[in-house]
């Protein structure tokens, strides 16, 4: 019987006696260096994960602070009424930020995309820890995007306008989610198709309660504006008349309600910019306004909310209602 033979022989009575199957010194060896190798590997693995987490994500951070100059830029020439750089009156950006759709909640819809270029911007620099970090940044670029991918379209569509700073803003965000894309293939424990399917379903589910609040579901006074309202909130401002109020005065705010989303274009002074408990403004008390809503037509004061037929009446607006 030859050595081969006889070596298998002992092999299976060993299998068969529970005893330890012999090694040769060659397979001893490769498995001994096997061992080195993966454990240097996992070390430099370990290592190459501390740096990523000692320093700040440089191309995350550089592509933020852009965004945050941009949309800082946005948000300021909306709070001072200024107009844009290189932005006629007749120009899309005007027609874009001019419209319902450039505010939300009472505020610049630049400042949202401010915040969340600072967040992305926090999260370049101080989440260490290379999953959670690769997590944050993933979660609010691909909101940001869809956001910003839902107003391009309502400017596109809607107001058939565009503006080049909004779609400076959409590029952005585009290499943002891009550069993501890219890192995650350095981040060990993504599991792509259930964080996909989170991510995206919150992401769409934002986007259908913005189009929600724009369409006036949840408050006729971001929904559209009737014409007859719009129009005549227009033709009181041109003709001189002045809306008294104060934001926490309920009759005030039930005035307003009456013109919906055109409510904006009242000619509406605020008498109490400091609480109930401050000072009236100084074109209030010049007008010797003490109570409130308190209306001016010239010569004529009334004070008291006053109905929509009514406001027609008394500043002559020739417009008519729409028909129902």
């Amino acid at each position: 019987m030859s050595k081969k033979s006889k070596a298998k022989r002992s092999a299976k009575q060993a299998a068969r006696s529970g005893a330890p199957i012999p090694v040769s010194r060659e397979t001893q060896a490769v498995e001994q260096f096997n061992r080195k190798v993966a454990k240097h590997e996992t070390r430099k693995d370990r290592e190459a994960a501390s740096r990523r987490r000692k320093l700040p994500n440089w191309p995350l951070l550089v592509l933020a602070l852009a965004g945050l100059v941009l949309t800082g830029y946005l948000t300021g020439t909306a709070w001072l009424g200024a107009r844009l750089a290189y932005c006629g009156p007749e120009s899309g950006c005007e027609t874009v930020q001019s419209s319902r759709w450039a505010t939300l909640l009472g505020v610049p819809i630049a400042l949202w995309g401010f915040l969340a270029y600072a967040a992305l911007a926090w999260t370049a620099l101080r989440v260490k820890h290379p999953l959670q970090h690769w997590q944050a940044a993933w979660l609010v670029a691909l909101l940001a995007l869809c956001i910003s991918l839902y107003l391009t379209s309502i400017s596109l569509i809607v107001l058939q306008a565009s503006c080049y700073y909004c779609l400076a803003s959409l590029a952005l965000i585009v290499v943002i989610v891009g550069l993501l894309v890219v890192q995650s293939r350095q981040v060990p424990g993504i599991a792509w198709p259930a964080w996909i399917a989170q991510s995206a379903g919150l992401a769409v589910a934002v986007v259908v309660v913005l189009h929600l609040h724009y369409s006036g579901v949840f408050s006729r006074s971001a929904g559209p504006e009737d014409p007859y309202l719009r129009g005549l909130a227009e033709h009181l401002k041109t003709s001189g008349a002045l809306f008294y109020g104060a934001s926490w005065c309920p009759r005030c705010q039930e005035q307003k309600d009456m013109f919906g989303a055109a409510a904006a274009r009242l000619p509406y002074v605020e008498c109490s910019p400091n609480g109930p408990q401050g000072a009236a403004a100084p074109a209030c008390l010049a007008q010797g306004v003490s109570a409130y809503p308190t209306w001016t037509f010239g010569t004529e004061r009334h004070t008291g909310a006053i109905s929509v037929e009514d406001l027609a009446s008394r500043s002559g607006y020739a417009g008519r209602p729409k028909s129902p």
